[in-house]
């Protein structure tokens, strides 16, 4: 595990902006040194604001957007278009202003998809492809992202893993439908815990007062099942971004300087 570190901004606004230029960085760097780069976006107000400032961001191109390959860390599971799902808004916030290769935009099956009304299929069906993505180096049934996002929710829920749900204890599989979630819509998808950990990097996005008692929670030492944020953790860097008013009540000891 390793142990987070904490980057926080005057706003919610500075610190998309400031998100969006890190993750061109990151992105250019791995292509760079790969050739690809693969990443998993996040839904909700703080993922599709990271979305708009990297639409935004002079320096977009400087990413191959042809040579990444991007993956959903949970999805609604309601109908293709629906717009509550979050590819609709992430097309909708960057995805169809930029030159992408549609075979390497990996969105999540819908409810009006191939799978049809069962999200347990649809689940089996991403976890398929995800390990059809995976290589020898990977090690493991998902590829080893280079970026994973996330937004945290003001329950510390994380993806669709909601505290002391059947979806956070799942430690098999990397992608389970999850029933009976305690926000619309009940029906979801989502990565589980395992398949979060592959990634290289998790970056964990909040912003708002009312994401302050969940980010102080999960940075104290809560366990996953009843804070899912707490067990959400890259590889080589896990990074929460997070502005002013949703580090306001971190303990002090954590509290790092603010960014300019």
């Amino acid at each position: 595990m390793t142990p987070p570190q904490l980057v926080v901004h005057r706003d919610k606004e500075l610190m998309a902006q400031a998100a969006a230029a890190r993750l061109i960085t990151r992105i250019v760097d791995a292509q760079a040194s790969r050739g690809h780069a693969s990443v998993v976006l996040t839904g909700g107000r703080n993922g599709n604001g990271l979305l708009a400032a990297l639409a935004a961001a002079p320096a977009r191109d400087a990413v191959d957007w042809a040579r990444l390959d991007l993956w959903w860390g949970d999805e609604r599971f309601l109908p293709e278009g629906d717009p509550e799902r979050n590819v609709t808004q992430a097309r909708e916030a960057l995805l169809d202003a930029v030159p992408l290769d549609p075979a390497r935009v990996h969105a999540m099956p819908a409810s009006d998809g191939p799978y049809g009304q069962d999200a347990d299929a649809a689940a089996a069906g991403y976890a398929a492809e995800l390990a059809a993505a995976a290589g020898p180096e990977d090690h493991g049934a998902v590829p080893a992202f280079d970026v994973l996002m996330l937004g945290v929710g003001p329950d510390t829920h994380v993806a669709s893993l909601f505290p002391e749900l059947p979806a956070v204890r799942e430690t098999e599989r990397t992608v389970v439908g999850v029933h009976g979630a305690p926000k619309p819509p009940p029906v979801r998808v989502s990565l589980t815990l395992p398949a979060i950990r592959a990634a290289r990097e998790v970056w964990l996005l909040a912003a708002g007062e009312d994401k302050a008692e969940a980010a102080a929670i999960a940075l104290s030492g809560a366990g996953e099942i009843q804070a899912p944020a707490a067990g959400a953790y890259g590889r080589s860097r896990t990074l929460w971004l997070l502005d002013a008013a949703a580090a306001s009540r971190l303990p002090r000891a954590l509290y790092p300087p603010a960014s300019p």
